[in-house]
């Protein structure tokens, strides 16, 4: 994800989430309801706090309730998203532990297990986001000093607030592989691959580009050595937005670029399977709301619905469709820009996709070919 740099109440008991995620859908457009592949499993959003993602301060629950209400309320009492992504730890901080005004123990002050339980306790799965383009040089130094240590501070961080990790290590040149492998080998011996999603913990998740022509020496070994059906190391990848929103076909050909990979590099980037990864679209951070967020009927999403629903192997797996949609991002993920707070927060068009595509909660065991 693009950050700093224009990338950028009351919890419900468990009987009463099991009755709103009961309640009957309403109707919806015809064009996400036409498509006859695979519904999106995965339907989330990368969340940035109220300060262009740095969790510097600690939020009164209430103000964070009225400026993130949408993602816990579509409108009908169920929730907009089934995950939420809460972006981002400093790679670096956290491998040294920092305590100072903004972090304590190398975690930002603000994700704390309030937060995470105020999207919990509504069923909705959360992760933390490790990195950002604007850690880049953090990763590569934590990944340089002790990738080992880093991995095993990720794991007991996911441990302590039950949570998942996301990879966001945006180094376009050379990226130091061999360190972030020795940092997933250390995540995974204390959270093993899990493939019902039942451990919360367990879900661990890499950003790649939007499409293969850019981080592309990681989008090959990712691809290569931890998303392949056969031997999963990590759960998926998530294809982030690109420099600014793209058209429906432009975001269709760089999601495509996955699936097909890229056999003509060298070395070549294998083919993706289509369960294997999420499409990225911009929901804040621009001049005007989108309709992503506020009218499902012009977004993305509904213009995408068809293609990402049927989008078919070509080389890697066995099912059809995407993953799901991320959105980029919840709150204020840029100084500047119109944020997702009220009144542009996004009931009318990520809620309303979440009931056009009959998005499951709380998130289901995933689709693994």
């Amino acid at each position: 994800m693009r950050v700093l740099s224009g990338r950028l109440k009351s919890f419900v008991t468990a009987a009463l989430l099991t009755a709103v995620v009961a309640v009957a859908p309403t109707a919806v457009p015809s064009a996400a309801n036409a498509a006859a592949g695979s519904l999106p499993q995965v339907y989330g959003a990368w969340h940035c706090g109220d300060d262009a993602c740095t969790w510097a301060t600690v939020r009164d629950m209430a103000n964070f309730d009225q400026n993130n209400h949408w993602l816990i309320d579509r409108g009908d009492g169920r929730p907009s998203v089934n995950l939420v992504v809460l972006s981002f730890v400093n790679p670096l901080t956290l491998l040294n532990g920092t305590t100072n005004s903004g972090n304590t123990g190398g975690v930002p002050v603000g994700m704390n297990q309030a937060v995470v339980n105020y999207f919990t306790s509504h069923g909705i799965r959360v992760m933390l986001s490790i990195g950002g383009i604007s850690y880049t040089n953090d990763w590569d130094t934590a990944l340089a000093q002790n990738p080992t240590l880093l991995g095993q501070r990720a794991a007991a961080l996911a441990t302590q607030l039950g949570v998942g990790i996301e990879i966001d290590y945006e180094q376009s040149t050379t990226p130091n592989t061999t360190g972030l492998q020795s940092f997933i080998n250390s995540y995974r011996a204390a959270h093993p691959y899990d493939a019902s999603g039942a451990d919360s913990t367990a879900r661990l998740t890499l950003d790649v580009a939007a499409g293969d022509r850019w981080l592309i020496a990681l989008d090959q070994y990712a691809t290569t050595n931890w998303l392949t059906p056969a031997n999963p190391v990590l759960d998926y990848a998530n294809a982030m937005v690109p420099s600014k929103q793209p058209s429906a076909s432009s975001a269709e050909s760089n999601w495509q670029e996955h699936i097909s990979g890229k056999p003509t590099y060298s070395p070549p980037i294998p083919p993706l399977a289509p369960a294997k990864f999420t499409g990225g679209l911009y929901i804040a951070g621009s001049s005007q709301v989108l309709p992503e967020c506020d009218n499902f009927a012009s977004s993305l999403q509904n213009a995408t619905g068809t293609w990402t629903q049927n989008a078919a192997p070509a080389g890697a797996g066995t099912t059809t469709g995407l993953l799901g949609y991320m959105f980029w991002a919840a709150e204020r993920p840029s100084t500047r820009g119109v944020t997702t707070d009220p009144p542009n927060s996004c009931e009318g068009g990520v809620g309303a996709g979440a009931t056009a595509f009959n998005v499951p909660l709380p998130m289901p065991a995933l689709r693994q070919s």
